[in-house]
């Protein structure tokens, strides 16, 4: 078998728009030829798959197939969903995928495979997929900046979607708020999730003035009857869950045709787009109060300012200062 390792890394061949490590890929074949016994169909169809990832990284995020994460994986796997691959295609090539890894970590070439914990598609299941950021921007671009000429019906629905968009809380969270649970010098809420589980998380500074401006309409309000929740109609009643959904879905089919247009898509929207952007994925599984997917179900217990920094420097809509 070629040493792969002894090989200098500045070799490459270019194949349509990115450049793919030709001491690794031929390293492959002769590994798929000698080794496998791969048939020429095979080492052609691997080959293939390898060359449109390889493609993909170089176009999208200007990375080599070898210096991949998962999170590259996974955007991949939506790209093909997106222009009408099968499940089954997918986990095909990413079967290319897994064994070109795994040939890495064969020869010492990579310690860790971006595929470690990937499970394959199911072939039933259509995958729903998260909205895109352009649809995003889409959908909060078309306000503005302009805030103080809404009125409290208004200013509550739109703040609602930046909510749920802007972290990712579930729709009985985001409900189930209560004005106590907004601490607004700290830019943060305190949210009740699953099993009556407290989390703490943090605010986006687009969301600040959002929520400033609701409050003081909120406060304004001549209510019928007296509440704590932080999200109500004009006559003090709470929000409902259906209430939620059907706001959601009203504003989203303005701005996507995607058949899912629910608050659980925007939760499924923020961890996407966090993730893509290069958040820690233990970070982001305690903003979204889940447990642990590892092996081990070990719970990471990071701090608030540690999550406010992960958060506030991947979301999209985050002020880069």
């Amino acid at each position: 078998m070629i040493d792969i390792k002894s090989r200098p890394r500045d070799f490459f061949v270019f194949i349509g728009f990115h450049y793919l490590d030709i001491m690794s890929l031929n390293a492959f074949k002769d590994y798929l030829l000698m080794e496998r016994m791969a048939s020429a169909h095979t080492l052609k169809a691997y080959l293939r798959d390898l060359t449109s990832f390889a493609e993909f990284l170089q176009e999208q995020y200007q990375v080599s197939v070898d210096s991949a994460q998962y999170i590259h994986v996974r955007a991949w796997m939506v790209f093909l969903m997106d222009h009408g691959n099968k499940h089954q295609t997918i986990n095909r090539k990413i079967s290319s995928l897994k064994a070109y890894y795994q040939f890495l970590l064969k020869t010492g070439w990579l310690t860790l495979s971006p595929l470690e914990v990937h499970q394959s598609l199911k072939s039933r299941p259509k995958l729903s997929l998260p909205f895109s950021i352009n649809e995003m921007n889409a959908l909060f671009d078309q306000w503005g900046s302009q805030i103080t000429q809404l009125d409290f019906d208004e200013s509550r629905n739109r703040l609602v979607l930046a909510l749920l968009y802007g972290t990712g809380i579930r729709r009985a969270e985001l409900t189930g708020l209560n004005l106590i649970d907004v601490d607004l010098d700290r830019a943060q809420i305190k949210v009740l999730g699953k099993r009556n589980k407290e989390r703490l998380v943090p605010l986006i500074e687009s969301l600040i003035p959002m929520l400033k401006y609701y409050l003081n309409q909120r406060s304004e309000l001549s209510l019928h009857q007296e509440t704590h929740s932080l999200f109500v109609m004009s006559d003090g009643r709470k929000l409902s869950d259906s209430f939620v959904y059907r706001l959601v879905n009203r504003y989203l089919s303005e701005v996507t045709s995607k058949e899912k247009r629910s608050p659980h898509m925007l939760r499924h929207t923020f961890a996407t787009h966090v993730l893509q952007s290069g958040a820690d994925l233990n970070s982001v599984k305690e903003l979204l109060g889940h447990s642990s997917l590892a092996a081990t179900q070990v719970y990471t217990h990071n701090s608030i300012e540690d999550l406010k920094k992960s958060y506030r420097g991947a979301h999209p809509r985050s002020t880069k200062k």
